[in-house]
Protein backbone atom coordinates (compact mmCIF):
# COMPACT_ATOMS: atom_id res chain seq x y z
CA UNK A 1 0.00 0.00 0.00
CA UNK A 2 1.62 3.39 -0.80
CA UNK A 3 2.87 5.87 2.06
CA UNK A 4 -0.02 8.87 2.76
CA UNK A 5 2.07 11.50 3.42
CA UNK A 6 0.54 15.40 2.98
CA UNK A 7 2.14 18.30 4.53
CA UNK A 8 0.34 20.38 6.92
CA UNK A 9 -0.57 24.13 6.26
CA UNK A 10 -2.26 26.73 8.18
CA UNK A 11 -5.65 25.55 6.95
CA UNK A 12 -4.84 21.36 7.09
CA UNK A 13 -3.39 18.84 9.53
CA UNK A 14 -0.16 17.22 8.19
CA UNK A 15 -1.24 13.55 7.65
CA UNK A 16 1.60 10.42 7.96
CA UNK A 17 -0.46 7.20 7.24
CA UNK A 18 1.76 4.62 7.05
CA UNK A 19 1.03 1.13 6.53
CA UNK A 20 3.89 -0.61 6.59
CA UNK A 21 4.61 0.52 10.14
CA UNK A 22 0.85 0.57 11.22
CA UNK A 23 1.41 4.25 12.48
CA UNK A 24 -1.03 7.20 11.36
CA UNK A 25 -0.97 10.71 12.44
CA UNK A 26 -3.10 13.55 12.75
CA UNK A 27 -1.71 17.05 13.52
CA UNK A 28 -1.78 20.76 13.33
CA UNK A 29 -4.29 22.57 12.66
CA UNK A 30 -7.75 21.38 10.47
CA UNK A 31 -9.91 24.39 9.37
CA UNK A 32 -9.80 23.68 5.48
CA UNK A 33 -11.96 24.79 3.27
CA UNK A 34 -13.83 21.74 2.25
CA UNK A 35 -13.56 19.38 4.33
CA UNK A 36 -14.65 16.15 2.63
CA UNK A 37 -11.99 17.38 -0.05
CA UNK A 38 -9.07 17.07 2.45
CA UNK A 39 -10.63 14.31 4.50
CA UNK A 40 -11.97 11.59 1.51
CA UNK A 41 -8.81 10.40 0.16
CA UNK A 42 -7.93 9.85 4.24
CA UNK A 43 -11.10 7.76 4.63
CA UNK A 44 -10.50 5.98 1.08
CA UNK A 45 -7.23 4.73 1.85
CA UNK A 46 -8.50 3.70 5.75
CA UNK A 47 -10.68 1.55 3.64
CA UNK A 48 -8.07 0.07 1.33
CA UNK A 49 -5.62 -0.65 4.58
CA UNK A 50 -8.62 -2.60 6.50
CA UNK A 51 -8.55 -5.00 4.28
CA UNK A 52 -5.27 -6.23 5.48
CA UNK A 53 -3.48 -4.44 8.63
CA UNK A 54 -0.81 -4.88 10.57
CA UNK A 55 -1.62 -6.73 13.94
CA UNK A 56 -1.44 -3.50 15.59
CA UNK A 57 -2.26 0.50 14.81
CA UNK A 58 -1.76 3.05 16.15
CA UNK A 59 -3.50 6.47 15.11
CA UNK A 60 -1.71 9.80 17.01
CA UNK A 61 -4.27 12.12 17.02
CA UNK A 62 -2.47 15.56 17.67
CA UNK A 63 -4.62 18.53 17.05
CA UNK A 64 -4.47 22.22 18.20
CA UNK A 65 -7.66 23.51 16.96
CA UNK A 66 -10.28 21.78 14.28
CA UNK A 67 -13.73 23.37 13.37
CA UNK A 68 -17.07 21.27 13.20
CA UNK A 69 -16.96 19.79 9.72
CA UNK A 70 -13.58 18.63 10.35
CA UNK A 71 -14.82 16.90 13.68
CA UNK A 72 -17.82 15.03 11.76
CA UNK A 73 -14.78 13.50 9.29
CA UNK A 74 -12.19 12.91 12.37
CA UNK A 75 -15.10 10.96 14.12
CA UNK A 76 -15.62 8.66 10.44
CA UNK A 77 -11.47 8.12 10.47
CA UNK A 78 -11.75 6.80 13.62
CA UNK A 79 -15.24 4.89 12.43
CA UNK A 80 -13.04 3.50 9.55
CA UNK A 81 -10.13 2.36 12.07
CA UNK A 82 -13.21 -0.11 13.45
CA UNK A 83 -12.95 -1.76 10.11
CA UNK A 84 -9.46 -2.53 11.14
CA UNK A 85 -10.49 -3.87 14.14
CA UNK A 86 -12.68 -5.99 12.02
CA UNK A 87 -10.06 -7.11 9.36
CA UNK A 88 -8.58 -8.50 12.62
CA UNK A 89 -5.89 -5.96 13.99
CA UNK A 90 -5.76 -4.18 17.15
CA UNK A 91 -6.10 -0.09 17.28
CA UNK A 92 -5.36 2.07 19.95
CA UNK A 93 -5.30 5.74 19.34
CA UNK A 94 -3.08 8.23 20.95
CA UNK A 95 -5.11 11.20 21.86
CA UNK A 96 -2.88 14.17 22.49
CA UNK A 97 -3.63 17.53 23.67
CA UNK A 98 -1.54 20.86 25.36
CA UNK A 99 -1.86 20.61 29.50
CA UNK A 100 -3.87 23.51 29.46
CA UNK A 101 -6.63 22.04 26.74
CA UNK A 102 -9.15 20.90 28.88
CA UNK A 103 -11.89 20.90 25.91
CA UNK A 104 -9.33 18.55 23.52
CA UNK A 105 -8.87 15.87 26.27
CA UNK A 106 -13.00 15.59 26.92
CA UNK A 107 -13.46 15.86 22.59
CA UNK A 108 -11.08 12.80 23.19
CA UNK A 109 -13.16 11.30 25.67
CA UNK A 110 -16.45 11.84 23.84
CA UNK A 111 -14.64 10.45 20.49
CA UNK A 112 -14.13 7.85 22.60
CA UNK A 113 -17.51 6.93 24.02
CA UNK A 114 -19.14 7.23 20.84
CA UNK A 115 -16.49 4.51 18.77
CA UNK A 116 -15.60 2.24 21.64
CA UNK A 117 -12.16 2.53 20.45
CA UNK A 118 -9.04 2.06 22.85
CA UNK A 119 -7.71 5.62 23.61
CA UNK A 120 -4.44 6.44 25.62
CA UNK A 121 -4.05 10.41 26.37
CA UNK A 122 -1.05 12.41 26.32
CA UNK A 123 -0.64 15.77 28.17
CA UNK A 124 1.76 17.55 26.03
CA UNK A 125 3.77 19.95 28.06
CA UNK A 126 4.01 23.80 26.39
CA UNK A 127 7.41 24.89 26.00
Amino acid sequence: MEHLKIEGTKQSPFVDFDADAGKLELSGRSIPENSFEFYNPLLEWLMEYAKSPKEETVLKVYLEYFNTSSSKYILEVLKKLKEVIKGGGAVRVDWCYDEDDEEMMETGEDYEDVTGLEFEYHEIEEE
